[in-house]
């Protein structure tokens, strides 16, 4: 149990830091931790499916803006280790999963209010021109998210199952009210955050149909993603198919037609 203990901690601390220092190559979602939880625990086949149960419930998440969103890969693969190693399926996977996402995701956030420090000692040691400093103040961070996620992973797995429904169940549910207003709230904290940087009146209007999309015509998010590349497209080709300065536009070119077409 110790060595699959290590391993998951592992493949925690290597799920966080998709996105920090591995480019974004989607090793943090739960399809992707699942699968390799069910590798670890030696059942593959369930840990692709309950993997797949956490993804549709977190397929939305992400960090906009100054928002910190639930920490999926910690919930991801306790919910699913907990549900291979009880025998219980996915739903012993949703009831844990959530809730630890929530209580790691204060974790994370305590842990970007440290490396707050780090970035100002590297600025320090930019100006002093100590590159070994800044190299180091560039690893600490990273290292101290691997731990941010190894070490609760690798405890969790450790004590067990019971033991870390205990421990979410003990916390007040006034708390875990709270946590999950505040994370309702911290997305939209940050679309406003970059509204206030992007918004201007000729991009405006694409964000209201969005909007109109999802109150009054109930579209989803995905149906508005694909009206939304469709408007760009014919934007594009609205766009391109005006004259330069200083030309006049072919009259006899059709902009959508390519090559010639001989109707005689």
């Amino acid at each position: 149990m110790v060595a699959q203990a290590i391993m998951l901690g592992v493949i925690a601390g290597i799920g966080i830091l998709d996105g920090r220092i591995f480019g974004v190559l989607m090793l943090e979602r739960p399809l992707v931790t699942g699968l390799l939880v069910g590798l670890v625990l030696g059942d593959v086949k369930q840990g692709v499916m309950i993997g797949a149960q956490l993804e549709l419930i977190w397929m939305g998440i992400a960090g906009i803006g100054a928002s910190t969103p639930p920490d999926v890969v910690t919930g991801g693969i306790l919910g699913t280790a907990f549900a291979i190693l009880s025998n219980q399926g996915a739903e012993v996977a949703l009831v844990l999963a959530v809730p630890i996402a929530v209580l790691a995701q204060s974790l994370g956030v305590l842990v970007r209010i440290i490396n707050g420090y780090f970035l100002h000692k590297a600025d320090k040691y930019a100006a002093k021109a100590d590159f070994r400093g800044v190299t180091l103040m560039m690893w600490i961070p990273p290292f101290l998210f691997f731990l941010s996620v190894f070490i609760p992973t690798f405890l969790a797995i450790i004590l067990g199952a019971e033991e870390v429904k205990a421990l979410v169940n003990a916390v007040p549910e006034t708390i875990l009210g709270g946590l999950k207003v505040a994370g309702n709230l911290l997305p939209a904290v940050g679309f406003a955050l970059l509204l206030d940087m992007l918004f201007t009146k000729k991009m405006g209007v694409y964000f209201f149909l969005g909007f109109l999309g999802a109150s009054y015509l109930g579209l989803n998010i995905t149906a508005i993603a694909l009206f939304g590349a469709c408007i760009a497209v014919i934007v594009n080709l609205l766009v391109n198919n005006q004259p330069k300065d200083g030309q006049a536009r072919d009259v006899n070119y059709n902009n959508l037609t390519e090559g010639e077409i001989d109707f005689d």
